[in-house]
């Protein structure tokens, strides 16, 4: 008995360390003014902190993603690290964004290398 209360007490801290994690450094506030430049339909600031690849996005298609993302988001939104990878050399953080008029959230994937934005995507 005392086994399993002491799993289920290390289970419980092991979960909320996870719970309290910080995002890596930088990425807050680059997530942070991504999903802006997407509200305030800024593709000059959206595409600013990219790498080469990444300031090849075209307007049109943040202007696509404008349409269709931007009403909802200027009705608010909370945007929330859910955590992070490394992969090929590049940090990849996740969040959630949740609208506060309700429906589904979106999953949005993060990828920076050397401070730079390798990519955005949002689901």
């Amino acid at each position: 008995m005392k086994t399993l209360i002491l799993s289920l007490s290390t289970a419980f801290v092991f979960v909320c360390s996870v719970c309290a994690a910080d995002a890596p450094a930088g990425s807050q506030a680059e997530a942070t003014k991504l999903v802006a430049a997407i509200v305030t339909d800024d593709y000059k600031g959206f595409v600013a902190n990219g790498n080469v690849a990444f300031q090849g996005l075209k307007k049109d298609q943040f202007e696509a993603v404008v349409s269709q993302l931007g009403p909802k988001l200027k009705a608010g939104y909370d945007l929330t690290y859910l955590g992070d990878r490394n992969q090929r050399g590049y940090q990849v953080t996740l969040w959630r964004i949740r609208f506060k008029s309700g429906g589904d959230d979106l999953l949005a994937t993060l990828i920076m290398k050397d401070g730079k934005v390798g990519g955005f995507w949002i689901k």
